[in-house]
């Protein structure tokens, strides 16, 4: 079985509006309806495990109806961080599933995954035993130790790559990194690639996309909705 855990418990303070930035309306729809439609059509996904903010857990039943997601199995609520909330959702899935199921961490706020991005995620899976979701860096990047305001060093961008979501493990092996971290003291990794890096566990690569962004200010927020009504032109390769 292949599990979407979704997480979506941030309080999206970066964003400044009065409710959280997954529950945001764009095109009729809430922000994480967006997300959870595309898991919900694609066929290799079996289930979608959501973890959000405890207040808001009856409100994502509702539209989960609404919006008919019926791979929707379970929502439980987020932690302190988002280490804690993937733990809940992975103590959750414990409970019901095997640890040689397949889960799929991904970001409930980046509504923009595409079938593609999660097939080469399963794919690199199936061939590595893990995937993560990344783009090259094509911009210049710098290095700064004063909070950004200069800096002297630039780090060379041809062996840089930018993380995104999907992350893709079994569960087991989820499970055990985060008792791992138990154990070890390890808190507040951003991400379970960032987990398994702490970890040494080596981290291989699968398909990203620029249009797979993360919503987290009002400017990704305008991308978005300007990537809803676009379509790639049929002379591009």
């Amino acid at each position: 079985m292949t599990i979407a855990l979704l997480t979506a418990a941030g309080t999206g303070t970066r964003m400044g509006q009065d409710i959280p930035k997954q529950f945001m309306y764009v095109e009729d729809k809430p922000l994480i309806i967006h997300t959870m439609e595309v898991f919900q059509k694609n066929p290799a996904i079996d289930k979608i495990i959501v973890v959000t903010l405890p207040a808001w857990i009856e409100v994502l039943k509702a539209y989960a109806n609404q919006y008919n997601i019926n791979k929707l199995e379970w929502i439980v609520p987020g932690g302190n961080s988002g280490q804690e909330s993937i733990y809940n959702g992975l103590a959750e899935l414990e409970k019901h599933c095997s640890k040689d199921d397949v889960v799929m961490v991904h970001d409930g706020n980046r509504c923009n995954v595409s079938n593609e991005i999660i097939a080469d995620s399963l794919a690199t899976y199936k061939a590595k035993g893990s995937a993560v979701a990344v783009v090259p860096c094509v911009e210049v990047v710098y290095y700064s130790d004063d909070e950004g305001m200069s800096s002297q060093k630039s780090l060379p961008r041809e062996n840089l790559y930018r993380t995104q979501t999907p992350h893709t493990y079994s569960l087991g092996k989820l499970l055990w990194a985060h008792e791992q971290a138990k154990e070890k003291n390890i808190k507040n990794t951003a991400a379970s690639c960032g987990l398994m890096s702490e970890l040494g566990e080596k981290i291989y690569f699968s398909k990203g996309s620029e249009e797979n962004l993360k919503i987290t200010t009002v400017d990704d927020l305008m991308i978005f909705k300007a990537l809803l009504h676009t379509k790639k032109d049929n002379w591009l390769k």
